[in-house]
């Protein structure tokens, strides 16, 4: 409903994590690849983290890495800093 009163890509994103959780990461990565393919969000954190974290889940370690990378370059927050930063050692090699 929102996405029809109120269009926008991040509306888009936030569909985009909500599809993941019922149909799967994998589902919820094709959107989100969409939206950045079209050049909307690129600079976004948040739309790199989720894609980071959908990657994470479908174990796809060197995708979930450069896009956890990409957020970590444009958040400025530093909690969200500490946060990737963790995802990131996490990850296995």
């Amino acid at each position: 409903m929102l996405a029809r009163a109120d269009p926008s890509p991040v509306v888009e994103l936030n569909r985009a994590v909500a599809v993941a959780m019922r149909d799967g990461p994998l589902a919820g990565l094709a959107l989100i690849d969409a939206i950045l393919a079209r050049g909307d969000l690129a600079d976004y954190h948040l739309a790199h983290s989720a894609r980071a974290e959908l990657c994470r889940r479908s174990g796809r370690t060197t995708e979930a890495r450069t896009s956890y990378e990409r957020a970590l370059g444009l958040t400025k927050q530093e909690p969200e800093q500490r946060f990737l930063e963790r995802r990131l050692r996490e990850l296995p090699e």
